[in-house]
């Protein structure tokens, strides 16, 4: 439980409090203001880090950059049709991202990865580093998983933006919130399923790992007899 509630925080602070935090002031101050207000907690969540880790949260900046592209989508125009892309336009953001930072020595996934494990784990930026110098498996799983996410996140903005321009606006409303939940939903399923595998692969070589050093140790000692 204790390992997962700065987990929980991050998300709280990353999704709750900005979504409470433009509702709050949607009414007073208007769309526009109402999300530079939502941009406030996870900033404050990054000078935080700042300050007591040295180093910035990625999901927080990840976050920040989506309400920035909202506000410049509003700015563009207040037609009904730009307004129903402007949803579409942050998770394109973070796909063509997540692929600009594929051919990098460290993807994205990379960062968001290593500021999970050092909240669960003491020293756990440390030990994630070591493993990504040491284990060539754990850096091809990560692109993999940067490469998926970016190819799905890309892609469901393609469809939702191709949608949100030729649909009319009432069908768009009905089905594309099911489009980008099961998309979601199917990117979440994928990651759960490969990181068991993964792990379930890891775990078997260190087995056979352990086994191989085994016998060698036994069939090595009658030779230093």
């Amino acid at each position: 439980m204790k390992l997962r509630l700065p987990f929980v925080l991050e998300l709280a602070v990353n999704f709750l409090l900005p979504w409470l935090a433009y509702r709050l002031a949607l009414p007073h101050i208007g769309g526009t203001g109402a999300l530079i207000i939502s941009a406030v907690p996870p900033i404050l969540w990054t000078l935080i880090e700042l300050v007591r880790f040295r180093r910035v949260d990625a999901l927080s900046m990840m976050v920040v950059a989506g309400i920035v592209l909202s506000i410049a989508a509003m700015a563009l125009g207040g037609s009904a049709r730009m307004l129903l892309l402007r949803e579409s336009l942050v998770s394109g953001l973070i796909g063509v991202t997540f692929l600009l930072s594929l051919p990098l020595r460290r993807p994205l996934i990379f960062y968001l990865a290593r500021a999970t494990v050092a909240r669960e784990i003491e020293g756990g930026a440390a030990r994630f580093g070591t493993l990504w110098q040491e284990r060539p498996a754990l850096v091809s799983s990560m692109r993999l998983m940067t490469l998926v996410w970016g190819v799905g996140l890309t892609g469901e903005t393609a469809l939702r933006s191709w949608m949100a321009l030729t649909w009319p606006i009432e069908r768009f409303l009905a089905i594309s919130p099911l489009i980008g939940y099961g998309i979601y939903g199917a990117l979440t399923g994928w990651t759960l399923w490969y990181r068991k595998t993964i792990s379930s692969r890891v775990a078997a070589q260190e087995q056979t790992q352990a086994k191989t050093n085994s016998v060698t140790g036994k069939s090595a000692a009658p030779r230093s007899e």
